[in-house]
Parts: C-alpha cells; structure tokens; sequence
C-alpha cells in the first residue's frame, strides 16, 4: 500500500474555515438576535441558576462564549448584573460551548457533509450578494455562510487526517502517558483561540482512529483549560471586574478538569457502561458535556463564597474616574452602554442637588447650617463638589464621543443626544447656582433683614421643586406637574419675589446688601430650577427613590 502523505496545508485550511466559519455564525446570529439576547442575559440572570441556564442557552445558539462573556462584562460593569450571577453565566457559558460538539459528532461524520455546506454556501452568499438592502435577509445570509464553511472546514480537517490515519504513530505521546495528551489539548487551544476547533480536530482524530477514547477525552479536558487564555489574554489590559471574570474563569476550568483527570478512566468506563453507548464519538461529546456539568455542580454551592473572594482582588486595577457606570464598560454594546450612561446622569443628579443645597447652606430636613461648618463648606467643599460635577461632565463627554462612532439605530441616537443635553442643563443648573455662591454667603453672613427674609424664601423655593422633581421620579410621574407648569410656576416665583424686593426696597440699610446683588441671586437661582426641570422632563434620567433620602 503506497504512503499517502499527510496533506498539511488541507488541514491547516480546513482550520481556518472552520474557525472562519465560527467568526460569521456568530455575526450572523448577533444581526438577526442580539439585542434579544441582550435582553435575555439582562432578564434571566437575578439569580446564579438562572443565570447558569441562561449562559448555557445563549451559548449554545450564539456558538461563541467570547460573545456571551463580553456581553457579561458589558452587564456587570453598567451595575446590571452581579459578580455572583455574572459568574453563573460564564458557567453556563462553558456547557453551552459543547453544543458544536454535538453537532459535529451526530452530523459531521455520519454523511457528506462538504455536500451538504454547498447549498448552505450557495443560498447565503447570494443573499449577502444582492439582499443588502434587507438587513434580515443579509444577516441571514451571513448565518448560512458560517454554518456552511463550519463544515467545509470539518470535511477538509476529517479527509486530512483519514487519509494519514495508518501512518501516524501516536506512541510518541503515549509513552508520556495521558498528560501528555492533556497538555497538547491545552497548548493547540492555547494557540488556535477555540475549543470548538480543538475538540472537532480531536473527533476527527479520534474517528480516524489516531487517538482511544482515553486518550482523546484527556485532550477535551486540555482544550476546556486552555480555552480560559482568551478571556485572560482579553483581560491583561482590561478592568478590574474583567480580570476577576477571567481568573474566575480559569479556577473553574482547571478545577474540575484535573478533579476528573485524576479519575478519568473511571469516569469514561462507568460513562460507557452506564449510557451503553457503542459510538465512542458520542461518548465523547457526552463526556465532554458531563466535564462541564461536573463544574457547575462542584462550583454553584461555592458561588457567594468565591465572589468575596473575587472582589478582594485586582483593587489596583480598579478604573479610575468620577463615574460610576460608564468607565467599567465599552461602547460595543450600545443598548447597554446607553443604560450606563442614563444610570450615570441620575448619578450627575445628586451631586448637582447636593451641590445646590450646600451652597444655600441647607442641610438635610432644609435646616441652615451654621457656624463654623459654612465657613469649611464655602470654603473647601463647594469648590470641589463643583469641580467634581465638571469632570463627570467631561467623561460622559469622552464616552458620548465614543459612543456615537458605533452603528447606532436612529432612536438610539436620539436618545444619546436627549442624553447629553440633560446633562447639559443639570450642569447649567450647577453652574447657575455657582456663579452667585459668594453673594449668597455674603448674604448669610450679613445682618441685612430683607436680604435674609428673600433668601429663606428662595430657600423653600428651591426646596420645593426639589421635592416636585422627586415626585416625578418615585412618586407619580403622571400626576406631576408638566415642564410648561414648572416654568410658568418658576416665572411667576420670579415675578413675586422681584416685586417683593421693590415693594420693601425702602427697608434696606445703605450698609445693607445692595439690589443688584439680591435681584442677581434670584435670576440665577430661578434659572437653575429651569435648568433642572428642563433635564428630568426630557425623561433621560433614572434616580433610584433612595439615593433621594
């Protein structure tokens, strides 16, 4: 019998349009679904076993556990999923990822299967050709080309390897045992960034007859350790919740992996009694699947414990800044990123508040504060409590800036530029109230009667909507007043304390506070609670009811 030889360039071929094919199912599938998907993680995730099932189900459609665990990070990072659940994803993320396995195993080598990628290939291209104008149908175009170079790509790999099948010794690394087979599994993987590729190389392998069942199942669990270094090589330069996300991510591999080595023919030989199965690429598959399992179940009693664990790490890469949701997120998830950055203007919101009633001298319950404790708060806090509102202008900036070079939907854009100019009032409002904070503890200090009776006045203004805003947020946004009602209402305030001002003008000392400096903190004090109004009624901003007390 002639020497066939081993065609490398066919197999290497074949890996590429595998993993080519991989790339585009999953663009495919994030065109036609994504948000939904988006939706799912965001919905089905408040507790670790919804969120293990959820990671398990959306992995298995999407075919790319990068996809789910950047989409986590995008979560966890805008405050809407916890370390605790997120990791309940990833665990479910790494079950899902066995579905390729099935597929290939149950399809890929029981038919033609460079046969059945034509029509799949032929029908998608086509519709990515001339269907550009039918967003569903391109999308869905894409989704076939991927399904169908997945399996071009296998055929190439399977008659690559058949064709050698005779003349390949393995007793090279049998010889080292099964670690040996172990660590190639993880190096390859390593190397070629999918444990989907690996583990259909390996029931490629293991249908030629190059490798026992033994020996491959030892490299399935190499590929599910060495399939963590994309989440770690992504996360070296990444935040803080990243880096626990993927250190997260290869305690649970490497954990349950060398727990089932340590026993692994034990566990394949009561497997293939227990399930009688005769196909050893089934039992693969199964064992593979069951290696996941066998994680979860190890790590979901351990899931509170292991989060404080997390979050006692990596503080030195903790990102820096005044915000509180954007810096831990990306812009590659607009609908989430939007989210943040509404979270974030709630966020501006307090300050702002807080900002204005310290410089009004006004503690909690709308006492004045007194003493020695103004002098410090106009001195130091106010300065800095403004400066602080001016940087998280300037991040959500920067971030608004980034957000808008992504392919944003039409009502998505309208919401971020609805967004910006919200917060473009609150700081108005801020910067309002600022510009006459000398006059108004030059006020505060003064004995001037009239003056101090007007800034009581514009005390319970300001305290007023403040409490009108609140009502609007927690209370009962449809029994609120209306933007038009607060403007008109802040107007006649105006009009009222200008003629009070007049009306009295007579009571003020020549030592007193002059009238263009009282008419002057009456103007800007009215103009802020027209900034502010305006900003909420534009409905852009969420300000959790206890973040109000």
């Amino acid at each position: 019998m002639q020497n066939v030889p081993f065609d490398f360039w066919m197999f290497l071929a074949g890996l590429g349009v595998f993993l080519f094919g991989m790339r585009h199912l999953e663009e495919g599938i994030k065109g036609l679904a994504g948000k939904s998907f988006q939706k799912i993680i965001k919905r089905f995730t408040n507790k670790s076993w919804k969120g293990i099932l959820t990671g398990t189900f959306v992995t298995a459609i999407l075919q790319s556990s990068s996809m789910v665990t950047l989409l986590v990070l995008a979560f966890l990072g805008a405050g809407m999923l916890s370390l605790k659940n997120a990791l309940g994803v990833v665990l479910g993320a790494n079950l899902g990822t066995t579905f390729t396995a099935w597929i290939v195993a149950a399809l890929g080598f029981k038919m033609n299967i460079a046969d059945f990628s034509f029509p799949l290939l032929a029908l998608g291209i086509l519709s990515y050709l001339f269907l550009e104008s039918r967003p569903f149908l391109k999308n869905l175009g894409v989704f076939l080309i991927g399904f169908g170079l997945l399996f071009l790509g296998l055929d190439f790999m399977k008659d690559a390897l058949d064709a050698v099948a005779d003349q390949i010794d393995m007793n090279f690394f049998s010889q080292f045992g099964l670690w040996a087979f172990l660590l190639l599994g993880l190096i390859v993987t390593a190397l070629v960034q999918s444990s989907s590729a690996m583990i259909v190389i390996i029931l490629s392998a293991l249908n030629a007859g190059l490798i026992d069942v033994y020996q491959s199942f030892a490299m399935i669990i190499g590929a599910n350790i060495g399939t963590t270094s994309t989440l770690l090589l992504g996360s070296l330069a990444g935040t803080a919740d990243k880096k626990r996300l993927a250190l997260a991510n290869v305690i649970f591999n490497s954990t349950a992996g060398i727990v089932i080595f340590i026993f692994l023919k034990q566990v394949v030989d009561k497997v293939y009694v227990f399930f009688k199965l005769t196909d050893p690429l089934m039992e693969l598959v199964l064992l593979n699947t069951l290696l996941n399992l066998g994680g979860i179940l190890l790590f979901i009693p351990f899931l509170g414990s292991f989060q404080k664990f997390l979050k006692g790490r990596f503080k030195n890469a903790e990102p820096s800044g005044e915000t509180l949701y954007i810096k831990n997120i990306t812009t590659e998830f607009p609908e989430v990123a939007l989210k943040a950055v509404k979270d974030e203007l709630g966020l501006v919101y307090i300050y702002v508040q807080d900002f204005i009633q310290n410089c009004f001298a006004v503690t909690k319950g709308n006492h004045k504060a007194s003493g020695w404790k103004t002098i410090f708060q106009t001195a130091v806090n106010l300065n800095e409590k403004y400066d602080k509102i001016k940087r998280l202008e300037d991040e959500l900036t920067t971030f608004y800036l980034q957000l808008q070079e992504q392919n944003l939907s039409v009502r998505e854009s309208e919401q971020l530029t609805s967004n910006m100019i919200a917060l473009r009032s609150l700081v108005y409002g801020a910067k309002d109230i600022k510009d006459v904070a000398h006059n108004i503890k030059f006020i505060i200090d003064s004995e001037d009667p009239l003056a101090l009776e007007i800034l009581e006045k514009l005390r319970a203004f300001v305290k007023n909507k403040i409490d009108e805003i609140h009502q609007y947020i927690d209370i009962d946004a449809a029994n609120a007043p209306t933007l038009n009602q607060m403007l008109e209402s802040n107007e006649s305030f105006y009009n009222e304390m200008i003629t009070f001002l007049y009306q009295n003008v007579k009571g003020l000392s020549k030592k007193g506070i002059q009238v263009s400096t009282i008419t002057n903190v009456i103007r800007q004090t009215v103009s802020s609670m027209n900034h502010i109004c305006q900003a909420f009624m534009r409905d852009q901003i969420t300000v959790e009811a206890s973040d109000l007390k």
